[in-house]
């Protein structure tokens, strides 16, 4: 198994065009975290973490997870159009196989209200990435040099993203590795590529206690395969949240999150695969935390927090 799981990895790394970057299940809970233009969105401090284990059973499987800040800084608008700030700071760890790669990021987005309700967002992502390759636990046949080397190297890391909100719907863009950084000392031709992210989302309110709030999220890599995500989320009292998605030719997704105390939220979600993988890995789970220093709006209990 650890043999046929390097072949995957490094086709992947060497020969193909696939997706490089962390996948999550429950991107829809934790937008900063991949969109730039969510730093300091609210007028509060938001904290989010997620760790994902992909494919359990399946040895050299992905491991993931992300830490995130997000603060405001300029609170208070004086008049529509003025702009508000935010800052933010992202650490994200993958390991999949011999490969590992650790992300640090700090972000500034500007936030221009047209009205009461509708935003414009725009902001960036600046840090650097870190790409190792570790062969220590590589089990072949015969020695090869080529498969022994280990490597390991820092780059530039860069992301932009734009995001457009009312109070009923979303639509979100992100441009990712924005500098095609070689992986030296790792791969002959091998390099962070481009990738693309399209996500929305829209809220209807059932009646005083319960919403509903549809999601798409598409990824496109270059040269390769388009990765679409759909979810249909059922919240209570902006307080208990279950929900259901599936990924195209991939896994069917459950979710649930509840909120503690208003300001602590609890997330699991569960990938059923449905791809081939599932002959050599059973299923995938993600955890994550969440503290916000933000008051629910009383006024709505159907509120969704600015769709996080």
């Amino acid at each position: 198994m650890r043999r046929t799981l390097l072949i995957t990895v490094l086709l992947s790394a060497f020969g193909s065009f696939g997706q490089q970057l962390t996948q999550y299940s429950q991107w829809s809970w934790h937008q900063f975290a991949i969109n730039p233009a969510h730093a300091g969105i609210k007028t509060c401090v938001d904290v989010h973490s997620l760790y994902r284990l992909q494919w359990v059973g399946f040895e050299g499987a992905p491991r993931s997870g992300f830490l995130t800040l997000s603060i405001p800084l300029d609170a208070r608008r004086r008049q529509y159009l003025s702009a508000r700030h935010g800052l933010g700071l992202k650490f994200e760890t993958d390991r999949i196989g011999q490969f590992s790669i650790q992300r640090f990021n700090v972000a500034y987005a500007a936030h221009f209200n047209f009205n009461q309700t509708d935003r414009l967002s725009l902001g960036l992502y600046a840090g650097v990435v870190q790409t190792g390759y570790d062969p220590s636990s590589i089990t072949t046949a015969s020695p090869d040099p080529i498969l022994e080397n280990q490597g390991s190297f820092l780059a530039p890391d860069a992301t932009f993203g734009a995001w457009y909100n009312s109070d009923k719907y979303y639509a979100g863009l992100v441009l990712q590795n924005l500098i095609a950084s070689k992986w030296n000392n790792i791969g002959l031709d091998a390099k962070n590529r481009f990738h693309t992210i399209i996500h929305g989302g829209c809220l209807f309110e059932l009646n005083d206690r319960f919403s509903l709030l549809p999601t798409l999220q598409a990824k496109f890599a270059a040269r390769g395969k388009t990765a679409v995500d759909l979810g249909l989320h059922l919240d209570y009292k902006n307080t208990l949240s279950f929900g259901l998605g599936f990924r195209n030719s991939d896994a069917f997704l459950i979710f649930a999150q509840l909120k503690i105390q208003e300001q602590f939220s609890i997330g699991y979600s569960f990938d059923y695969t449905v791809s081939k993988i599932q002959l050599g890995a059973q299923n995938t789970h993600e955890v994550s935390i969440r503290f916000t220093s933000c008051k629910v709006d009383r006024k709505s209990t159907t509120g969704c927090s600015l769709f996080d």
